[in-house]
């Protein structure tokens, strides 16, 4: 019974179960623990979120079946294949586990991400180490370039392309290049690279070797780096040098690009540099004769030359006579006229005009000209064309306080002192009479051929109206007016448009003692008269004082008459007195 109990536990045991039930056979439990070492070690964990290379296995319309090694097979979109469109089964590609199962079971996985973390991981590596990378160009940006660099979208800064200035930036577009990483910002997952640095690397090597050599006079090659309106730097491989605009050309030039334009070719001379040689002087036009050297040997004073106005002043123009050789034409040696004036009345730059040599100094490269020079001196005959007493039109050039300057033809001027305006009218100042432009007729008064000097009149050119004033306002003619102004010590009165008479205050007083007021009209007594002077003082107070003396005469010959009368009667009184007394001494 025992035996039978004890084969029934045996039997338990040992019976299988799961083949009961599952119709499985069960393995063995350290076959089972080998199976599972071996999975851990064959088969990639699905849980760690780290990159892996897989295999292409399989491609359809939409995804790529890659093997990782995992307990299944992972699918990655096409569209992350998009920069390698040449991509193929058995293609080892990076990836990263994105989805450990999705709703259909499949394992889903990463490319763009693994690559992401791996180009990071490249590129912190060749920043940290110096390396140089590869980097394609995709497009322009403000201030820059996007460069793809390890799948990265990296920032090309414009001063970052070249040594030299970049003029045309889509010409890098689409181009692969070397870059250095320069700098990466962690936290915003920036990267910074430089394509400058790696050619300034080159050309410091270079910039040494130049340097080392450099002396004055020597002559290099260069390129045109870039123009400015001062100069042009010139490249002279890896050093730079400034060509002054004053050391481009032997001709003046208002613009360097006038002479040079940027890439161009050209050898320069050193004409100076610092004491570390890092600010180099260069020449151009040091490399040609100077113009004054080639100067026609038998050019001389008097010569008539043709050259072209290239600056213009107030105080002249300088004239290109020949390619850097220019001669000075003073204002004053463009017409012969004698009053002020501007040198751009008579050019103006770009002009070609014809000139005479005045003087010419080799030595000193200096020549002055003259346009003058081409046309008489109208001063030549002045003697025949402006005689003392002829008259003239002419036009009004010009004020001054004391008169007034008249051209009369071309360099031909004269001078109406203020006092010979007018007869009649008293003038402050010339902008009373006439304005500038007006002609005027004038007499010559007086004519120095030798200072050049003419003097004019033009009041006479008519008769002198105090000849006849002399008569018609002598003192004691009696004339009707208005006060027009009250002035200091009196008044002024008009008698007609020439007579302005001046009225002394106390010759203002009327007969009732008050004074006349500016407007009113009255009758005025002439009571001094003077031509030389143009001076006429009259009085108002004289009119009805006049009629007073002439009682006061009267009256004076009435009291003679009686006195005389009484001087008789009293007379005779004495005489007939003294009569009778001698009568009685007759007697006795």
């Amino acid at each position: 019974m025992s035996e039978q109990i004890q084969t029934q536990d045996e039997f338990l045991k040992g019976f299988d179960w799961e083949n009961y039930e599952n119709g499985i056979d069960t393995v063995d439990e350290s076959q089972l623990k080998e199976f599972e070492n071996l999975v851990d070690k064959t088969f990639i964990s699905t849980n760690d979120e780290e990159v892996v290379d897989g295999v292409v296995v399989r491609i359809t319309d939409r995804d790529a079946i890659v093997d990782i090694n995992a307990k299944s097979e992972g699918v990655i979109s096409l569209n992350e294949f998009r920069y390698n469109p040449n991509l193929k089964v058995g293609d080892k590609v990076e990836v990263l586990i994105d989805v450990r199962e999705d709703k259909y079971g499949q394992l889903v996985l990463s490319h763009r991400k693994a690559r992401t973390i791996k180009a990071w991981d490249r590129v912190i590596a060749a920043h940290d180490t110096g390396e140089i990378v590869n980097g394609f160009v995709k497009c322009r940006t403000k201030g820059g370039m996007i460069v793809d660099v390890f799948g990265i979208e990296a920032f090309l800064p414009g001063s970052q392309i070249d040594v030299k200035p970049i003029r045309d930036y889509d010409q890098y577009v689409n181009k692969t290049m070397e870059f250095k990483v320069v700098k990466i910002n962690h936290e915003f997952k920036n990267v910074v690279v430089s394509h400058k640095a790696l050619i300034e690397a080159d050309i410091e090597i270079q910039k040494k070797e130049i340097i080392g050599q450099l002396q004055k006079g020597q002559v290099l090659e260069g390129v045109v780096k870039n123009i400015t309106s001062y100069g042009v730097f010139i490249d002279l491989g890896g050093v730079d040098g400034l060509i002054h605009i004053t050391d481009l050309s032997w001709s003046r030039i208002n613009h360097p690009s006038e002479v040079l334009e940027l890439d161009q070719k050209l050898n320069v001379v050193i004409l100076d540099f610092d004491d570390e040689k890092t600010r180099i002087q260069l020449g151009l036009k040091q490399l040609f004769a100077h113009p004054w050297d080639a100067l026609d040997t038998n050019l001389s004073v008097g010569d008539k030359v043709k050259g072209k106005v290239v600056v213009l002043a107030d105080y002249g123009a300088f004239i290109e006579v020949a390619e850097g050789v220019e001669g000075l034409i003073h204002v004053s040696e463009m017409s012969w006229s004698t009053h002020l004036r501007s040198a751009q009345d008579f050019v103006k730059v770009g002009d070609v005009v014809d000139a005479v040599i005045l003087t010419l100094d080799r030595e000193e490269r200096k020549m002055s000209l003259g346009i003058k020079q081409l046309t008489p001196d109208p001063w030549t005959d002045i003697t025949s064309k402006y005689p003392v007493g002829s008259k003239h039109v002419g036009v009004v050039r010009n004020f001054t306080n004391f008169g007034v300057f008249v051209e009369l033809e071309e360099g031909i001027d004269g001078l109406i002192y203020i006092s010979d305006l007018s007869w009649t009218k008293k003038i402050k100042h010339p902008s009373e009479f006439v304005n500038v432009g007006d002609k005027l007729d004038v007499v010559v008064l007086e004519l120095d051929v030798e200072g050049r000097k003419l003097s004019l009149g033009h009041k006479q050119t008519t008769a002198n109206p105090w000849d006849k004033y002399e008569e018609a306002f002598a003192v004691g003619t009696i004339h009707t007016g208005e006060i027009s102004e009250i002035v200091d010590k009196g008044a002024t009165v008009e008698f007609g448009d020439d007579i302005v008479a001046f009225i002394p205050t106390r010759h203002l007083e009327k007969e009732d003692g008050k004074k006349l007021k500016k407007g009113e009209s009255a009758e005025f007594k002439v009571i001094e008269f003077n031509k030389e002077f143009k001076r006429v003082v009259a009085s108002h107070t004289a009119i009805f004082r006049q009629e007073e003396e002439k009682n006061v005469k009267a009256a004076e010959t009435s009291t003679s008459s009686s006195s005389q009368a009484e001087r008789t009667t009293l007379g005779d009184i004495d005489a007939l007195a003294e009569l009778k007394e001698r009568m009685e001494k007759g007697e006795k």
